[in-house]
């Protein structure tokens, strides 16, 4: 069973629909003993970084998930994928969940914001079975972006300047684009997740 973690800021109906296209038995919840028992983690979301961590302790999930994250395969996607770093500075400053380093800020390019629409990635080579995915387009709608270390980058998108696309930090994932929008190929990169990665 894979959970998709409720917080109230989800695109989770969305979300939900990409998985069980797939064929996967999906359940949307906050209760904690059901995110204990799934067999992975999906961490969506839609909004501001300093608004969602505040719902995710208001719900009691912070810690949860941090422990999570040590056991199972975990996704963050879009907004989600923010909240793994260790900042973010939309709203103000806050605290992420911490599990990749790094922080959460506003896109610094000549280009308007929000990025949005269909954009090309460049994979690096942190990931093999990522490579498939090098040039091709996904979709975007966002205007913060995380800043972190190369080692932890699996792709990138030109936006008149590289914004991290994917990360990854052991079993942890991060998807700033949204595969749920992103037709073949997000649906691919949902797949590659759930078949590869290991704890």
């Amino acid at each position: 069973m894979i959970a998709i973690v409720d917080y109230g800021m989800g695109n989770v109906a969305s979300v939900r629909a990409a998985f069980e296209k797939l064929g996967y038995q999906v359940v949307v919840t906050d209760d904690h003993q059901l995110l204990r028992e799934a067999s992975h983690l999906i961490l969506p979301g839609v909004g501001s970084f300093q608004a969602a961590m505040a719902e995710i302790e208001e719900r009691n999930l912070k810690q949860l998930l941090i422990q999570l994250a040590k056991s199972k395969p975990f996704l963050g996607i879009c907004l989600g994928m923010q909240l793994l770093f260790e900042e973010g500075t939309e709203g103000g400053h806050s605290s992420g969940l911490g599990l990749i380093p790094g922080k959460v800020t506003r896109i610094q390019t000549p280009y308007i914001l929000p990025h949005i629409g269909w954009n090309q990635l460049t994979v690096t080579d942190l990931v093999p079975s990522f490579q498939d995915f090098n040039e091709a387009f996904v979709y975007f709608v966002h205007t913060f972006a995380a800043e972190t270390a190369a080692n932890y980058i699996v792709a990138t998108a030109d936006y008149g300047t590289d914004v991290t696309a994917i990360v990854r930090n052991k079993n942890i994932y991060g998807i700033q684009f949204h595969p749920e929008k992103s037709a073949d190929i997000g649906s691919r990169i949902i797949k590659t997740f759930l078949n590869e990665v290991q704890v």
